[in-house]
């Protein structure tokens, strides 16, 4: 009975990275976003449950970011950008959409990365990267 409290009580945080979506950028462009869904019943956390939609370059950002801030921590790697990605080529798309999984399971594992605004406000908010920026500076 005291260990099944003990199990309850434990912290959880589980990312999901689903749903890829082709989005138009203009006649020419497009890219591929990705629902992160976050469920958790973390103190780290204000909201318990979450899904917002990024795409690849921004991963690269939070990346960026958060090596900025932990400069003594190894980061885990995200997908290596390929050019001429195309969107229309599903195996591509899942192994990024994997590798973007992996990279989040890994960075939500690391109570220094934790303590890092961005990364909330990218995993639980819809603001930009750019708005990200400004807000975090205050």
């Amino acid at each position: 009975m005291e260990n099944q409290m003990k199990n309850e009580r434990k912290e959880f945080i589980t990312v999901w990275v689903r749903d890829p979506r082709i989005q138009k950028e203009d006649s020419w462009q497009s890219f591929v976003d990705y629902e992160i869904c976050l469920h958790t019943n973390s103190m780290c956390f204000t909201k318990k449950t979450s899904c917002v939609r990024r795409r690849y370059k921004e991963f690269a950002w939070l990346r960026q970011r958060l090596q900025d801030n932990a400069v003594l921590i190894s980061l885990p790697e995200i997908p290596p950008k390929i050019p001429f990605f195309s969107a229309s080529n599903t195996q591509l798309v899942e192994q990024r959409r994997q590798g973007l999984q992996e990279f989040l399971e890994k960075v939500l594992q690391s109570n220094i990365l934790l303590s890092d605004s961005r990364l909330h406000l990218f995993l639980q908010t819809q603001l930009s990267t750019t708005e990200i920026e400004a807000v975090s500076r205050v």
